[in-house]
Formats: structure tokens, C-alpha cells, sequence
């Protein structure tokens, strides 16, 4: 493990402002984007490559305007397993509803349209309703009635949910942990973020302004296997920056740690950062901008191939290798 306690908690270590995206894996691009924009009501609001591997989709989905904080990512792998849960993973991730009545819109929709969920609970004190979609991605509504902190986004209307219902964006993320010491001392002690509750064998922490966009739950599993990641998995967790500045600052933190990491990361849409912690979840740094809009106009979000500008030049042997949705 390495050592932690000569880190100093200056500017570079409170900048986080909240969750960034959640990136995820899926067997089926056509039925990713089916359930998503259809079932979820959420904007595909950019659909480009893997910049690590050309002939995978990524796939965006978020509020009207690809708003930092509203995003699931997926990278489309059909040719995986079936993720085997387990701990030392990202178990459960959250996206943010109006109000408790949304979950109750939201349980009468899973009903009439087949997904498999569960019954309204609650957790932390906020209604939650837990389901999953049919790679069994492990997702929960929570409602953002008495929520306070960071601002939800802007729902999109021209989606498939009313919008007094739909989605404002992402919610608490769920790590469950055999080690959750090792964790705990990373999420403290490198991010600086703070415990605000517990519930049972459940820890709450927050970052920035606080609330449903900026938590991190933690959880300890000891007595499972490893999960062994495959389609329904979650990939890592993004946590936002301000720009490349504050990430630069980031770099230099991580560094002191001696914890893997990958250095600055291009991706166009943002500038990245990624580290492993002690138990092996992979987490991002990513800046807020430059955005989505930054290749298309934002009343064209999503609807071509878009491809930054390093890989446009390739782009006739991209689309030879990607199997096409319209099919």
C-alpha cells in the first residue's frame, strides 16, 4: 500500500466537483441504445469509437446538453461473457429522478415494458428503486425530492419520458469491497472525500457541494470472489474537474501515491486521468470541457459517427470495421 500521510490537503485536493460518467460494457450496440433512449428516455448524445480499441462503439448518454454529471457511457463488446458479480467492483450505479412520485411513474413503466426491477426503498433517506437492463447492468432511480447539493441536469424532451419524470442526471455509485480500509484511505485521504452517514453496513460519502451528484457509497463484501467483469459490468467511475489545470494538479497527487495510473489522457470531449485503487476499481479524473458540442451542434447530438479529430483521417477503415445499427 502506499503511503498516504504526506499528502497535504491544498486547492489541488478539493476540486472535485461531483460525478463526471460512469462507463459501462454491453453485448448488443442496437439494444443498448433501444433501452437507453427508448425505455430510459435519455439523449444519445454522442456516438463515437473506443479511442483504445477502433472497432468498438462508445456510446453517450445524457441530459438535453451532455451536461458534466448526466452521463452513462457503454462500450459495446458482443463477443464477452456475462459479468460474474462479485466484490472489488462498481455494484450498483444511480441516476437521479424528480421526486418520489417519478418512482412510482418509473415502477408502474418497468411493469408494462418487462424490466426486471424491485420494489421502492429506500436508502439514506431518499426513495430508491432498484432494476436492470437486459445485459442485468446493475442501475437504481433515486429521487432527488429532499435532495440538496449538486445541481441535476436539463431533462431532455424530445425523449420518450415525460418530463416531470425523466432523468436529471447521475446518482450515488455503489463500491463494494473485500478491503474496504484500503478504499476508504484513498476516497479520505487522496481525494478528500468526507463521510456524511451510515446505514447498516453502508458508508456515505460526498465530494464538492454534496448531494445525490457528488456521492460515493461504500460497502464491504469479503465472503465473494472477485468480480470477473464481462457485459453488464461497470468499467470505472469518473469524478469531474474544472479543466486541465486542476487535472494537472491531479496528476501530480496520484503520482505521490505510487498507484497505477495512465497520466493525461486526450479524449477530446475531456481530458483524462486514471488511476487504480488498492482493490482494483479503476477510477477517472475528467475535465469539464471541452463537450460534446465541440464536433457537432447541439440540435445534432448523437445522430452520425462522430470521431475526433486524430481519428477522422482513418475514418473510412473505422466504418469498414463497426457492425452497422441500422441493420
Amino acid at each position: 500500500m502506499a503511503k498516504l500521510s504526506n499528502l497535504k490537503e491544498d486547492e489541488s485536493t478539493r476540486n472535485l466537483l461531483g460525478l463526471h460518467h460512469i462507463s459501462m460494457v454491453t453485448s448488443d450496440a442496437k439494444k443498448n441504445i433501444a433501452f437507453y433512449t427508448q425505455v430510459l428516455g435519455m439523449r444519445l448524445v454522442k456516438k463515437t469509437v473506443n479511442q483504445d480499441d477502433l472497432s468498438v462503439y462508445h456510446f453517450y448518454y445524457a441530459d438535453t446538453k451532455g451536461t458534466p454529471g448526466t452521463t452513462l457511457t457503454f462500450f459495446d463488446f458482443p463477443n464477452t461473457s456475462a459479468t460474474r458479480k462479485g466484490t472489488n467492483s462498481i455494484s450498483r450505479v444511480s441516476l437521479r429522478v424528480p421526486s418520489d412520485q417519478s418512482l412510482e411513474f418509473w415502477s408502474h413503466r418497468f411493469v408494462e415494458l418487462d424490466v426486471t426491477h424491485h420494489e421502492i426503498t429506500s436508502l439514506f433517506g431518499h426513495k430508491v428503486l432498484e432494476f436492470e437492463d437486459f445485459d442485468g447492468t446493475p442501475l437504481r432511480l433515486v429521487s432527488d425530492e429532499k435532495d440538496k447539493g449538486v445541481a441535476g441536469g436539463i431533462p431532455w424532451t424530445g425523449g420518450t419520458v415525460p418530463v416531470e419524470h425523466a432523468i436529471l442526471g447521475l446518482g450515488p455509485v455503489t463500491l463494494t469491497v473485500s478491503r474496504p480500509e484500503l478504499v476508504r484511505a484513498f476516497l479520505e485521504k487522496v481525494l478528500h472525500l468526507r463521510e456524511t452517514a451510515r446505514e447498516n453496513d453502508k458508508i456515505l460519502f460526498e465530494t464538492g457541494e454534496g448531494g445525490h451528484g457528488a456521492q460515493v457509497i461504500l460497502q464491504e463484501d469479503s465472503v465473494h470472489a472477485p468480480e470477473l467483469p464481462g457485459y453488464g459490468s461497470v468499467h470505472h467511475l469518473a469524478f469531474r474537474v474544472v479543466d486541465r489545470t486542476a487535472l494537472d494538479e491531479w496528476i501530480r497527487v496520484i503520482e505521490q501515491t505510487g498507484l497505477p495510473n495512465s497520466g493525461a489522457v486526450d479524449r477530446f470531449y475531456f481530458q483524462s486521468l486514471y488511476v487504480r485503487e488498492y482493490n482494483g476499481i479503476l477510477f477517472e479524473f475528467a475535465t469539464d470541457g471541452p463537450g460534446f458540442a465541440t464536433d457537432e451542434d447541439e440540435d445534432k447530438l448523437g445522430e452520425r459517427l462522430a470521431l475526433p479529430s486524430f481519428l477522422e483521417g482513418r475514418r473510412a477503415l473505422i466504418e469498414k470495421q463497426l457492425k452497422p445499427l441500422d441493420d
